[in-house]
């Protein structure tokens, strides 16, 4: 699983089990040993350019001395902020080519939302109340 960590994410509130970290804002070398003691399996980051470029030299030191592959991550656009199993359901739905305005009342989700979801369900971000976690 990979959880995205932004200025004022706690690491408390993360999942266990995270492989991979994404940064929102350049790490400083604390930030990123906190993160490596709380979670031992991670074995990659992840960041946009522009945080890559404004990364401290220590930090990007620190990560090539323990091994950790750092990326720079293309994703882009927001997180969906839906319950996960009531997206999940809603496409379930519609695949099995029910009308937009039955799923709808089913749900309790607007029908352009559902067009929403389906059309974008291969999306990789999923928002899981204040923390973002990558789907593979």
């Amino acid at each position: 699983m990979k959880a995205s960590i932004y200025p004022d994410t706690t690491l408390s509130s993360l999942p266990a089990g995270i492989e991979s970290v994404h940064f929102a804002r350049p790490p400083g070398r604390k930030q990123l040993v906190a993160v490596l003691e709380k979670f031992p399996a991670v074995k990659e980051v992840s960041m946009s350019s522009s945080s890559q470029k404004r990364a401290s030299p220590k930090a990007k030191a620190f990560l090539q001395e323990k091994g950790i592959s750092l990326k720079i991550a293309e994703e882009r656009g927001r997180a969906i902020s839906m319950p996960l199993e009531k997206m999940r359901n809603a496409i379930e739905m519609r695949r099995d080519f029910r009308p937009l305005r039955e799923i709808e009342t089913a749900t309790g989700i607007p029908k352009s939302t559902v067009h929403y979801l389906v059309k974008y369900s291969q999306r990789k971000k999923v928002k899981n109340g204040r923390n973002v976690i990558y789907l593979k």
